[in-house]
């Protein structure tokens, strides 16, 4: 089996050009594939390999300035998800686009999966999923609201807008915020906090925490999480969903849309048929 590491840590990097060289060999060296981002505000990433050569690589930026305490979340796939390795420079680690956010200065309180279903299912809880629409199709919470975003960019206009209708002119509502890993969810509740929204909560370790320790049984979850590799989505014990990638959108596509005579293999898929260029 394929070890997979999904890893963030906001921390500020001095030069983080200087980083990549030395960060790229030893990806390459021990055969690493995935991508790894790195901004003067940290690194980000998804990477899969052999144990031995993921171990290697996460002793190497945990090394790195601020970042031991690096968060990391494991899972496996049965072949390589990821056809090469990449590491790129970028302004934001998770783009949002709002300049002064900073999760490191102010953020969200972390809430520990075995937590977060008494947070939900509070009706005195607004829950917002953070992720972009494409992805929230394979699967969110119960109780979610889906901004119905295209990228992570748009969040801060989407919540500007809509403010008053989530929280309306009383008492201001407790906030529950979650992504697939939890860095969005860094940004998300730092830029809440910085409008002035008090009572701001986020999933510790996003969804592929809570459905790695959350008993299926016991789970407010519904469907199966999709994330960026050639697995397209996991469901609970972090288990190969059977959702398949349209190819023409990159959307999730699950076992009912492909039944559907929008799925065209190879063409469309029901949420792109009407515009397959994307």
């Amino acid at each position: 089996m394929i070890t997979v590491a999904a890893l963030y840590q906001f921390t500020p990097f001095v030069d983080p050009l200087a980083l990549r060289a030395p960060l790229l060999a030893l990806c390459e060296e021990q055969g690493i594939k995935g991508t790894l981002l790195l901004a003067g505000e940290g690194i980000n990433g998804t990477i899969a390999g052999s144990g031995q050569g993921i171990a290697a690589v996460l002793d190497h930026i945990r090394a790195l300035p601020g970042c031991a305490e690096l968060d990391v979340k494991f899972s496996t796939a049965p072949t390589m998800p990821f056809g090469r390795m990449k590491v790129r420079m970028k302004r934001e680690i998770v783009t949002m686009g709002v300049p002064g956010i900073d999760p490191l200065a102010s953020v969200g309180a972390y809430v520990e999966p075995q937590d977060w279903n008494a947070l939900i299912a509070d009706p005195d809880t607004i829950v917002i999923d953070t992720r972009n629409h494409y992805e929230v199709v394979a699967g969110t919470f119960r109780r979610a609201i889906d901004p119905h975003t295209r990228t992570f960019r748009e969040f801060p206009e989407w919540f500007r807008r809509e403010r008053d209708a989530l929280l309306g002119k009383g008492r201001q509502p407790k906030v529950a915020m979650f992504c697939t890993g939890g860095i969005r969810c860094e940004k998300s509740t730092a830029f809440l906090k910085g409008e002035g929204v008090d009572e701001v909560y986020h999933l510790k370790g996003g969804i592929l925490n809570y459905l790695e320790k959350v008993p299926a049984e016991d789970s407010l979850w519904e469907g199966e999480c999709f994330v960026f590799d050639e697995r397209v989505a996991l469901g609970h014990g972090l288990a190969q969903g059977h959702h398949v990638a349209c190819v023409a959108c990159g959307a999730p596509v699950g076992e009912a849309d492909q039944a559907s005579p929008l799925y065209l293999p190879g063409t469309s898929c029901p949420l792109c048929a009407d515009h397959p260029e994307g």
